[in-house]
């Protein structure tokens, strides 16, 4: 009997989603006769069933468009805002499942994705995930798409903003994405040429970082890019977050661990505004006028790159084969050149960071780069 899969796209846009859409759909349709239903805007619409039957119009012409045609959201099935209030719609999104009669259902996402899934999984549902995420920090996966094209994107902003920075002789604080994990500022610092690259991974001191710059003034050189992932932290700064943690873990009662995780909550909030704080420092401390730009969503917009065309429809046709197999409770990874199925709970809850020795990081250090240690 013809299966009957769902799918739903989760978390942040990115490039490609589309392309993981038309790849999966197509080749679970046209090869091996099953029944596609799209939920919209993530988790909230298969808690609401609002859906739509994903048939050959649907899947054609998507490929090279940016977004999602399901839509997406960051609603988790447990704690989801419903008329103002915050409920746990495990049980609707259950239903969901069950009044469709789905075989198995497909959640194309990244990190906070693979949690949700993990918790679907133990509540009784087939689940199966694709890694989505210009981060590149899933656990398991050299890659997840999306990366690739806004790698492209900042690379591509570093190569306009030098011609400003060698007009106006100043400094250019460029902020890229990445909360926890820097592989986006790292390569597109790298391939963008930038001076000082911070990365949340390597804890920066803003003296070492306007030494550097000064450095290259006394050389001759009137300019200097900065490329700064949106989570990276001073060395004052990441000393406290990590007191914090230790202390969380060490609590005695869930009070206890409640309130270090609203300071901790409380801290990154705050902390969202750092690179116009650095900017200002280095401004002071190098006596260079100094300029931030945040590059923002317009990382993670637009049209996917080839490489992410390519990557996301393999994903999508080897996951309708893999479900075809009636294989289960896995993400798709991958790993070399291969595509490997992964267990979701062991991906759940771990992220993929920068190793502070990792080649890349040494690369830079080799071709003169500064990372503010």
């Amino acid at each position: 009997m013809a299966q009957h899969i769902g799918i739903l796209t989760s978390g942040g846009d990115c490039p490609g989603l589309n392309a993981a859409i038309r790849g999966l759909g197509k080749a679970a349709r046209e090869r091996y006769g099953m029944r596609v239903t799209g939920f919209l805007n993530g988790f909230r619409g298969l808690a609401q069933d609002q859906s739509i039957e994903l048939d050959g119009a649907m899947l054609s012409g998507i490929l090279t468009d940016g977004g999602t045609i399901l839509g997406t959201s960051r609603d988790k099935p447990h704690r989801m805002s419903i008329g103002g209030r915050m409920l746990d719609m495990t049980d609707a999104v259950c239903a969901t499942y069950h009044r469709h009669h789905l075989d198995a259902l497909v959640c194309i996402g990244g990190g906070g994705t693979q949690k949700n899934a993990l918790r679907l999984i133990k509540a009784g549902l087939n689940v199966v995930t694709l890694p989505k995420t210009i981060d590149n920090d899933i656990a398991h996966t050299d890659r997840s798409f999306g990366y690739d094209t806004a790698r492209q994107i900042a690379t591509e902003a570093l190569d306009r903003l030098h011609s400003t920075a060698t007009s106006h002789e100043r400094v250019i604080v460029v902020e890229v994405m990445g909360h926890r994990a820097g592989w986006l500022a790292l390569e597109a610092g790298i391939a963008g040429g930038a001076d000082v690259i911070l990365l949340p991974e390597i804890p920066y001191s803003p003296e070492k970082i306007a030494s550097a710059i000064r450095a290259r003034t006394r050389s001759g050189k009137r300019f200097s890019i900065v490329v700064v992932a949106e989570g990276a932290m001073s060395v004052e700064e990441a000393a406290k977050v990590d007191s914090l943690v230790r202390a969380r873990d060490k609590a005695d009662s869930k009070k206890q661990r409640a309130e270090i995780s609203e300071k901790l909550n409380q801290f990154h909030a705050e902390h969202v505004g750092h690179t116009i704080r650095l900017s200002q420092t280095l401004e002071k401390l190098t006596g260079q006028e100094t300029r931030l730009t945040i590059l923002g969503h317009l990382q993670r917009g637009g049209t996917p790159s080839a490489a992410d065309r390519v990557f996301a429809t393999w994903l999508g046709t080897e996951c309708a084969r893999l479900l075809a197999s009636r294989q289960y409770g896995v993400m798709l990874a991958l790993q070399g050149n291969q595509l490997k199925s992964v267990s979701i709970d062991e991906i759940a809850g771990h992220k993929k960071l920068v190793p502070a020795e990792h080649p890349l990081v040494r690369c830079g250090r080799l071709v003169g780069t500064c990372f503010g240690d």
